[in-house]
């Protein structure tokens, strides 16, 4: 029993007896915190609108025996502030808070890495100068980095052999791109121009990114999301609330195995279904970004 101090963001809340709140953290030093604030749900709380999703908080807790319990809260960054008056970025940053949840199953295990990309990507669509969307796919491209899930993007994902300067295909069963070789059925044709944003994403090349096109970000988007979610075996929610204009093929995870419907004519480079089938692509400090 004791107290201890950390800086974490808040992930969710869920109310607790007719006052109190059990607020989820990913915090910096201690992985992912779940602890009770009391008395937050009323009035006269003194620290109840700084438990807020996206509020990036230095916090003081003391141990309990299930639950911590919050006592001290001072404002590092009100993100919300920033998000809330904007529908795409305020969906964008609920998919980002959503994904830091569900790659931390494991309350309590170190998680600094991508405690710091959260704030960089909060930061980076809080601040107003990037493209949300490009913001919400380099926070998930880099989390699989940080997970071990990366999509292999300059090389076969099953033999390892350099693309000049990309392979063909993208094969999310496979784990991204895959030689002539090694193909399997239902691999996706992406243009040249996604590959190439998908390679600026993860290294940060923002330069590359903002000058892509549509096309390439709505594709890139839906390899991403597709990706992802085969990984984490299950849906994200906030995912199809994203509202991305002109339209973003979405993954369906109903269906198993993942079938992706395959575009054979690479001449313009656009994912496009064979058929709508079941899992199928469908239209629809901190670490900068």
């Amino acid at each position: 029993m004791g107290f201890y101090r950390d800086t974490g963001v808040v992930l969710r809340l869920q109310k607790l007896g007719e006052a109190d709140r059990i607020v989820t953290f990913l915090t910096h030093r201690h992985g992912k915190v779940r602890a009770v604030a009391k008395g937050v749900r009323r009035t006269s709380s003194r620290f109840g609108a700084r438990l807020e999703p996206f509020g990036h908080v230095d916090l003081q807790l003391h141990t309990g025996r299930s639950l911590d319990i919050v006592t001290q809260v001072q404002t590092v960054d009100a993100f919300g502030g920033g998000l809330t008056g904007d529908y795409p970025r305020y969906t964008a940053g609920c998919a980002l808070l959503e994904t830091a949840d569900r790659l931390t199953s494991e309350e309590g295990e170190p998680a600094r890495e991508l405690f710091l990309l959260l704030v960089g990507g909060l930061r980076g669509l809080a601040g107003g100068t990037r493209d949300p969307y490009l913001v919400l796919d380099a926070f998930l491209l880099r989390a699989m980095v940080i997970a071990g899930w990366a999509p292999a993007i300059t090389e076969c994902a099953r033999c390892g052999v350099e693309g000049a300067p990309y392979h063909r295909r993208f094969s999310v069963p496979a784990g991204g791109a895959v030689c002539e070789h090694c193909r399997l059925s239902g691999a996706v044709v992406p243009s040249e121009e996604t590959w190439r944003l998908l390679e600026a994403l993860r290294s940060g090349d923002w330069d590359t990114a903002e000058g892509t096109d549509a096309a390439a970000r709505r594709d890139t988007a839906g390899l991403v999301a597709a990706h992802l979610q085969w990984h984490l075996e299950r849906t994200l929610r906030s995912l199809p609330l994203v509202d991305r204009r002109g339209g973003v093929p979405r993954v369906d995870l109903t269906g198993t195995p993942l079938d992706i419907g395959v575009d054979e004519d690479p001449s313009e480079g656009h994912l496009r279904p064979e058929e709508p089938t079941e899992g199928a692509l469908r239209s629809g400090p901190g670490v900068p970004l």
